[in-house]
C-alpha cells in the first residue's frame, strides 16, 4: 500500500473511534426520552419535608425552608397566590441582605422572579424569616433559588399541581 492509502485508512479509523466515543447530550433513546430530559427528571425531585417548632416545612433542614405540608390548603396550583413563611438558618454574615427568589420550571428553563422582600428576625426556631405571597404560573416541578444579597443561599424544589378541581 502507498502512503496516501495508509493515511486514508488511519484517518477513517480515527473518525470511527471518535464518533463512537462521543455522545450527544440530547440523544434520543428507543423509548423516545432524551438523556437530557431523563437527567432533569432525576434532578428535579420535590424537596423533603421537615419540622421546626411544630411546623412542617419544605426545603433543607437546618438551612432553608418555608411552611408547607402538601395539604390541599397549602399546595401550589397554577397562578394561585398563597401565603408561605420562609425560614433561614445560618451565620449573621450569610443572612445579611434582602431575599430574592428566582423560580425555574423544569421543562422550559424560563426563570421568573417569584419574590423580593426583606428578612425579619428569628422565628419558629430559624435565625431569620420572611413572610411571603407566592404563585407559580404553570404545573410541573419548579426550582426555587433563594438569594440573600447577591449570594445563592439555597434551593427548594416544589411541585405545582394541576388546576384545582
Amino acid at each position: 500500500m502507498n502512503k496516501k492509502t495508509n493515511l486514508l485508512l488511519i484517518s477513517l479509523l480515527l473518525a470511527f473511534i471518535i464518533a463512537g466515543c462521543t455522545k450527544s447530550s440530547g440523544e434520543t433513546k428507543n423509548d423516545g426520552v432524551t438523556d437530557e430530559a431523563e437527567n432533569s427528571e432525576d434532578a428535579w425531585e420535590e424537596s423533603a419535608l421537615f419540622t421546626s417548632d411544630n411546623f412542617t416545612l419544605i426545603g433543607e433542614e437546618g438551612r432553608i425552608g418555608f411552611i408547607y405540608d402538601d395539604s390541599e390548603l397549602l399546595r401550589f396550583y397554577p397562578d394561585k397566590v398563597q401565603k408561605y413563611m420562609w425560614h433561614f438558618w445560618g451565620a449573621d454574615d450569610e443572612l445579611d441582605g434582602d431575599l430574592k427568589v428566582i423560580g425555574t420550571h423544569e421543562k422550559d428553563q424560563d426563570a421568573i422572579v417569584v419574590l423580593e422582600t426583606g428578612l425579619g428576625g428569628p422565628n419558629n426556631g430559624a435565625d431569620r424569616h420572611a413572610p411571603s405571597n407566592m404563585s407559580l404560573p404553570k404545573s410541573g416541578m419548579w426550582k426555587l433559588d433563594a438569594y440573600i444579597g447577591e449570594q445563592l443561599f439555597g434551593t427548594v424544589f416544589v411541585k405545582v399541581h394541576e388546576e384545582e378541581q
